[in-house]
């Protein structure tokens, strides 16, 4: 057992764990220490603060889920982006859940948005799942708001996927879109562009948001498509 294995097992929750293996059933149940997400966080910010985390990202492929938590976690502290864009080249085709993918998010992002849409639309283009999840995902936090361009919602309409993880980092992110721009985005629920899975998980996500007004809720609705 490794020194990072130690620390995460004196860490355990076993019915988090179990929890935790209920929501990701793509992982083996085995995989979950069940060490809570607050708990990793403050773990790896520790890691981080004493420098004591090099040699744990370079001894890829871990073995537990929440190893690739913490390695998640750790990549989102460093605050170099340069660096930080090779430790997630090196980590993304290790990660093989939605939950270690929607966890990272590297602040120093904020301040690289310019070069960060060429990296976003690199990993878009990927045929490894949660790479391809994990640039969406980008595109939708950072860029639906000030920074929001039309041809953003032609990149995601061009994923074509048979990846259910996939079309729903799609679906949720065109449901986003209709909350922030809706006159651009509506056009594109309008065209059936999508498939009739992700167009109507899609309305489906928008409708249960507190943000669009009933009105327009009622209009998604009349849109949806039998499959």
């Amino acid at each position: 057992m490794t020194e990072i294995q130690r620390i995460l097992f004196e860490n355990q929750d076993k019915k988090y764990a179990i929890f935790q293996a209920n929501l990701t059933p793509n992982v083996s149940r085995e995989l979950f220490i069940g060490v809570r997400v607050p708990k990793i966080r403050e773990i790896a910010k520790s890691l981080y603060k004493k420098g004591e985390y090099q040699e744990f990202l370079h001894s890829l492929p871990h073995t537990y889920y929440d190893e690739n938590m913490l390695h998640g976690i750790l990549i989102s502290l460093i605050k170099e982006y340069d660096v930080v864009i090779q430790e997630l080249e090196n980590f993304l085709p290790y990660v093989d859940n939605w939950a270690v993918c929607d966890t990272m998010n590297p602040k120093i992002f904020k301040k690289h948005k310019d070069v960060l849409l060429d990296k976003i639309q690199e990993w878009m283009k990927s045929n490894h799942t949660y790479t391809c999840r994990f640039g969406m995902g980008l595109l939708m936090g950072y860029f639906l708001d000030e920074d929001f361009k039309e041809e953003y919602l032609e990149w995601v309409c061009k994923v074509h996927s048979e990846e259910y993880y996939v079309n729903m980092m799609i679906a949720w992110y065109m449901a986003t879109a209709l909350t922030k721009q809706w006159n651009t985005t509506i056009p594109v629920i309008e065209s059936h562009i999508l498939d009739p899975w992700t167009h109507n998980k899609s309305i489906q996500k928008a409708i249960e948001s507190r943000v669009i007004p009933e009105e327009r809720k009622n209009y998604l609705r009349s849109l949806k498509r039998k499959h």
